[in-house]
């Protein structure tokens, strides 16, 4: 079976997503901020584990350093981890480069990671990214991209989701032809998860019903050819408006490009 990496895959859907995908023969490749988390996910499936810190972009390209080092293909990258609305009166908080959080761990680092292995996921084509979002989206402001004014929690998480949705499209116009499929979903409305109850929110949906439609964007044969393309759940849908506009994500992309380096 292929070799799959999993980000945040320490708790919530990641570990999850890499319990089933273990038990379904697959090897794996898990990411996680926490050793002790990620040495059980390790006992229980038999992954290889790396540490990182993804609001780091230092450590985003240690990351990518380290799977390159160890393997000469990908079959499939599914950015995961991410940081959730935090707790009522948290203030805006920065990444180790300075980046607004959200916007670094949401959106910076999947952005950069896919493409640094972007060279091991062609080598393996037929090959995928799958990138979990959300149905929580709000347009981007790219003058204040980093929400320097009025900062807002609910917002911060909804503009970086809209901007990793807005990538997903247009990566995977760069990547047509090449066997590469990029996607985009929202797996689950307010799972039982770490990043859920630090909210302080209340679950709407089970794991399991994430957990579903983010593993049939990974492994049905039925989408090895569907990219570019955004889910709700296990069905197709509609994103917001902006991550559709072609002027706003060469923008998104000059952006990035300048943040990130690549």
């Amino acid at each position: 079976m292929g070799l799959i990496m999993v980000t945040g895959a320490s708790d919530g859907l990641g570990r999850a997503l890499a319990g089933t995908l273990a038990a379904q023969g697959h090897r794996l490749v898990v990411h996680g901020r926490d050793e002790t988390r990620l040495a059980e996910v390790a006992a229980a499936t038999g992954a290889r584990t790396i540490r990182a810190d993804l609001s780091s972009l230092a450590d985003v390209r240690q990351l990518a350093a380290r799977v390159h080092a160890e393997y000469d293909r990908l079959d499939v990258l599914v950015n995961n981890a991410g940081v959730g609305f935090g707790p009522a009166g948290e203030p805006r908080q920065l990444s180790a480069d300075g980046h607004e959080l959200r916007l670094a761990v949401n959106y910076l680092a999947p952005y950069l990671l896919s493409r640094l292995l972007l060279p091991l996921l062609r080598r393996a084509a037929p090959a995928r990214i799958v990138n979990v979002a959300s149905i929580g989206q709000h347009d981007v402001d790219l003058d204040d991209l980093m929400l320097d004014r009025g900062y807002d929690r609910f917002v911060a998480y909804r503009r970086a989701k809209l901007a990793l949705i807005a990538d997903t499209f247009g990566l995977a116009e760069d990547l047509a032809g090449s066997g590469v499929t990029v996607n985009a979903l929202h797996p689950a409305t307010l799972m039982p998860t770490t990043m859920v109850r630090d909210a302080g929110m209340d679950r709407v949906e089970p794991l399991e019903t994430g957990l579903r439609a983010t593993l049939r964007l990974v492994v049905d044969p039925d989408l090895a050819g569907t990219t570019g393309r955004y889910f709700d759940r296990d069905q197709e849908a509609r994103a917001r408006e902006q991550a559709y506009d072609p002027g706003f994500r060469a923008r998104l992309r000059s952006v990035t490009q300048r943040l990130v380096g690549v």
